[in-house]
């Protein structure tokens, strides 16, 4: 199960992350996010990671090279699209890309088979402001139907408290928590994120659930 920490702002929290179990951190390079990061901060972050630790920068209807400037730049090893990209933008970006959907659009006829194979997909709360970290839950029976399909990453409202359950529904190639594990935008919370990689490790070892 892989597990991404995504609205990184400190290197402090980025270290808990990391020894929690993380196998990827979210950096949110869209200016408009109350957990923007600029890229100067992130690549410090990013260069004090270990090997395997995937650095994600966020990005939300951006230009093209604007993404791929900060890309290089931070040095990040995936894009996440969370704005309204489409296939074509997306075949620009020459690193992997996760493309985040909300449930609706995601349910709509034909849009899940938009997206080529390569590009894993994102399911959270639709929020055309924030784009993401609202702390809101999806309908998970919906999601396991596209988690069943195809590669998926589950988002949207996880908590210590209800992560358990929304993988033994779900079946996700991965969860996203943001919010679930912070004490304010942007600032995360150790106990919480300690909390949360407990509850995704009791559920591995856990065959009724898994």
């Amino acid at each position: 199960m892989l597990v991404k920490i995504c609205g990184i702002t400190r290197m402090a929290d980025a270290e808990v992350a990391v020894r929690a179990g993380a196998e990827a951190l979210g950096f949110v390079l869209w200016p408009e996010s109350p957990r923007f990061i600029d890229a100067s901060r992130a690549r410090t972050i990013v260069s004090s990671l270990p090997p395997f630790v995937t650095p994600v920068g966020v990005f939300v209807n951006q230009p093209i090279e604007v993404v791929r400037k900060i890309a290089g730049l931070v040095g990040l090893g995936a894009i996440q699209l969370h704005g309204d990209e489409s296939p074509s933008y997306a075949s620009e970006v020459a690193r992997p890309i996760v493309k985040a959907l909300s449930l609706e659009a995601a349910a709509a006829d034909g849009e899940v088979d938009r997206w080529p194979e390569r590009v894993v997909l994102l399911l959270d709360a639709h929020d055309p402001a924030r784009r993401g970290g609202t702390g809101r839950t999806i309908d998970w029976s919906v999601a396991a139907r596209v988690a069943a399909r195809r590669r998926t990453i589950l988002a949207g409202g996880l908590t210590p408290e209800n992560v358990a359950e929304a993988i033994a529904r779900v079946k996700p190639f991965g969860i996203d928590v943001s919010s679930g594990v912070e004490s304010s935008p942007g600032v995360k919370d150790r106990a919480l994120i300690e909390a949360l990689f407990e509850a995704v490790h009791a559920i591995s070892h856990d065959p009724a659930r898994s």
